[in-house]
C-alpha cells in the first residue's frame, strides 16, 4: 500500500509520498468556467491566472481559513494532485492518507475533509492537527513528558499548541494568518493612495517591503494600480513603515493568541518552555520580524524553522514513517 502525507493549505498544497519524500508543492487555486464550473486550471497555472482571467473564467480557492470551503472543488484539486504524484495505475493503488488539520476544525469540516480525500482516491483516510505534525517535523519530542509550544501561521489560519506526551495540552487557533496580512495591505494602500491593486501584487509587497516591526534597511517599493479616481493605471512608492501599519491588527491578533494559550498552559510544562522557546513554523512566519515582535512581547526565546513551509508535511511523512511510534497522535 502507498502511504501519502498531504498538507492541505489554504495558499498550498504539499504532499509526500512514503520512501520519496516531498513531491509536490502547488498553489490551492482551481481555475473554473463560470456557469458550467468546467475546470481550466489547477494549482500554480490557475494562481498565475488570479486577477488575470477572462469575464467567462473564475480563479477560486478550494480552502479557506485553514478548512475546505468549497468540497468539489477540494476533490477535484486532490484528485489531480494525487494523479500527479500517484500517474500509474492510480485507481488499483487507492493510498492510506495522512492529511494535516487545524486544531480548532468542527466536526463538519473533518467529514468535509475526510470526504473530499475519500472521493479523490484514498482508501483509509487519517488527521493529525497541524500544530503536532508541524512539532513532529520540526523535530519536537512529542511523545515524551517534556513540554513543547509550537506557534504554526499559514495562509489561512494561525494554530498554536503546547505538546506533551503525543497530546495538544494547551492551544489556541485563529482564523488569522497571511490571509489578513495581504488583505490589510490592499485596504491600507486603497485608503491611504486612492489605487486598488489585487491579491497577487499584495502577497508580492508583503514578501519584499513587510516587516512586523522596524528592521535594519527600510525598504521602499514601487506598486502598480488603478486609480480610484481617475481610473487609469499609475504606480505609487510603498515604505516598509506603510506595511507594518497595514498588517499590525493581524499581527497583534496573533501575538495574543500565543498569550492565551500560554496562560492556559499547566505550570509543569511552562517552566519547559521557558528553558525551550517557541517555534514557529508556517510559511506565514517568514514575515521579517515576526519572531522578534514574539519573543519581545512573550519573554521567550523564540526559533524559526529553518524550511517553515514544509514542517507540517515532513511532520505527517514522519508519522508515516515510524507508524508504531506515533499513531497516539493521530485520529480518524
Amino acid at each position: 500500500m502507498t502511504d501519502i502525507a498531504i498538507d492541505l493549505g489554504t495558499a498550498n498544497t504539499l504532499i509526500q509520498v512514503k520512501g520519496q519524500g516531498i513531491v509536490l508543492n502547488e498553489p490551492s487555486v482551481v481555475a473554473v468556467e463560470r456557469g458550467t464550473r468546467r475546470v481550466r486550471a489547477i494549482g500554480l497555472e490557475a494562481k498565475r491566472m488570479l486577477g488575470r482571467t477572462p469575464e467567462g473564467i473564475v480563479a477560486v480557492r478550494p480552502m479557506r481559513d485553514g478548512v475546505i470551503a468549497d468540497v468539489d472543488m477540494a476533490e477535484l484539486m486532490l484528485r489531480h494532485f494525487l494523479k500527479a504524484v500517484l500517474p500509474k495505475g492510480f485507481l488499483r493503488v487507492r493510498p492510506r492518507v495522512l492529511i494535516g488539520v487545524p486544531s480548532g476544525i468542527t466536526e463538519m469540516e473533518r467529514r468535509a475533509v475526510r470526504s473530499a480525500v475519500q472521493a479523490a482516491g484514498a482508501k483509509e483516510v487519517f488527521l493529525i492537527s497541524e500544530p503536532m505534525a508541524a512539532a513532529i517535523g520540526v523535530g519536537l519530542p512529542v511523545v515524551t513528558p517534556r513540554g513543547s509550544m509550537l506557534v504554526n501561521i499559514g495562509g489561512g489560519s494561525t494554530e498554536i499548541g503546547v505538546i506533551a506526551l503525543s497530546g495538544i495540552v494547551a492551544n489556541s487557533s485563529i482564523r488569522i494568518a497571511g490571509n489578513e496580512f495581504d488583505e490589510g495591505i490592499v485596504a491600507f494602500v486603497r485608503k491611504h493612495y486612492n489605487l486598488l491593486i489585487g491579491e497577487a501584487t499584495a502577497e508580492n509587497i508583503k514578501i519584499q517591503v513587510g516587516s512586523a516591526e522596524a528592521v535594519d534597511g527600510e525598504r521602499e517599493l514601487d506598486v502598480n494600480g488603478r486609480d480610484l479616481i481617475s481610473g487609469i493605471p499609475t504606480t505609487v512608492r510603498i515604505r516598509s513603515e506603510d506595511i507594518r501599519t497595514a498588517i499590525q491588527e493581524p499581527v497583534h491578533a496573533i501575538i495574543g493568541a500565543v498569550r492565551r494559550a500560554l496562560e492556559v498552559t499547566p505550570p509543569e510544562l511552562a517552566s519547559d518552555i521557558v528553558d525551550e522557546g517557541i517555534v514557529m513554523t508556517g510559511g506565514s512566519s517568514l514575515l521579517q520580524g515576526l519572531p522578534r515582535t514574539l519573543a519581545r512581547e512573550t519573554g521567550l526565546p523564540v526559533h524559526l524553522d529553518p524550511e517553515p513551509l514544509t514542517s507540517v508535511v515532513r511532520g505527517a511523512g514522519m508519522v508515516l514513517e515510524d507508524w508504531a511510534k506515533y499513531q497516539g497522535v493521530v485520529s480518524r
